[in-house]
């Protein structure tokens, strides 16, 4: 395999990162180290000053937690461009590379939201069901309202990994909702649920003992807000496998009869993507890594490819790490805000 990304709908930028972090499991870990926090936070200092909390209306009762900043609130000129920010699973809208992203395109002029899905920060009070994967429908009630809120603004999205998988769902039903979207970008999303959790088994045990402990945390959270709904999750929270979590929380309390249901309910492969084909003036980019240690690059070759998806596929980046050690942005950061700002 040459350093050259294999170029997929027409797009091809390279990302080659120095020797010492070429590794796939320092790109998709270290961006992401605690050690980092003090630092990100300081750069993204104007973006957490002028972030305030919504509640989101989604419809159907249910309510989504966001950070939203706009320019006006950090004293600039009113913006007239709204980008909507998704996270990973049990990340959050502080995770660090939403953070560094949201100031990368904050100090581009841009008012930003920082969403979490369901049970995601500190918003697990707000809705009595869990959060699964196939809860689509509230995000594009979320997107919704946010551009309702924010009319005449040109909005673009962006998530990573599960946050990544959402905002390609949200494009494909848009024009259905309602929503005008101009730019999306997926980094590393999920596209078969069923070889991410094969692979969170089989791989390197850090990424399935982190998970692990994150998703316990976040169970305990939810039975702390609901109590007299969740008081028998003991059995699961002993689990340590990921696999059978999986499958007693998605059928013992997402309704789903089985766990390949429920898996097959948010995967993007076959059709699922075709609807993107709808989208007026606008444009959908996948950037993946072929070494992503988490969601498996073959699997990119198994969705549907309208003419409006571009895929960027390099050799190096790991899982939604893309990390070259500057200061300041990351590569993938660079990136988006490139593919936002363009045509």
């Amino acid at each position: 395999m040459s350093d050259t990304p294999r170029q997929l709908g027409g797009t091809s930028h390279d990302f080659v990162p120095p020797w010492r972090l070429r590794h796939h499991h320092v790109q998709s870990i270290y961006p992401s180290l605690p050690l980092r926090r003090a630092g990100v936070e300081r750069r993204a200092s104007a973006l957490r000053q002028a972030s305030r909390e919504l509640i989101v209306d989604c419809g159907d009762g249910v309510r989504l937690l966001a950070l939203v900043a706009t320019q006006t609130d950090a004293g600039r000129p009113p913006s007239d461009r709204l980008a909507v920010l998704l996270h990973g699973w049990e990340g959050s809208a502080n995770s660090l590379y939403l953070l560094s992203l949201g100031q990368h395109l904050f100090d581009a002029g841009y008012d930003v939201a920082r969403l979490n899905l369901r049970d995601h920060g500190d918003s697990h009070h707000l809705n009595a069901a869990i959060f699964h994967s196939c809860r689509i429908a509230e995000v594009v009630g979320a997107v919704r309202e946010l551009q309702r809120q924010h009319q005449g603004k040109r909005l673009v999205l962006a998530g990573f990994s599960l946050g990544g998988n959402f905002c390609l769902r949200v494009g494909a039903r848009a024009v259905d909702a309602g929503i005008a979207v101009s730019r999306i970008v997926a980094v590393c999303p999920v596209i078969d649920p069923e070889h991410t959790l094969a692979r969170l088994e089989s791989g390197w045990a850090l990424y399935r003992e982190y998970f692990v402990w994150k998703w316990r945390r976040s169970l305990r959270k939810k039975r702390e807000a609901w109590p007299d709904v969740y008081h028998s999750l003991d059995d699961i929270l002993e689990l340590g496998n990921l696999t059978e979590m999986t499958h007693r929380l998605a059928c013992g309390y997402g309704g789903f009869p089985s766990l390949p249901d429920y898996l097959r309910g948010y995967a993007l492969v076959g059709r699922a993507l075709e609807p993107l084909a709808a989208l007026r003036d606008a444009s959908v980019r996948i950037i993946a890594a072929e070494d992503d240690p988490i969601i498996p690059a073959a699997d990119l070759a198994r969705i549907a490819r309208p003419a409006v998806l571009d895929i960027t596929r390099t050799r190096y980046g790991g899982h939604c790490g893309f990390y070259d050690g500057v200061a300041g942005p990351t590569w993938v950061e660079r990136q988006i805000l490139t593919s936002f700002d363009s045509g």
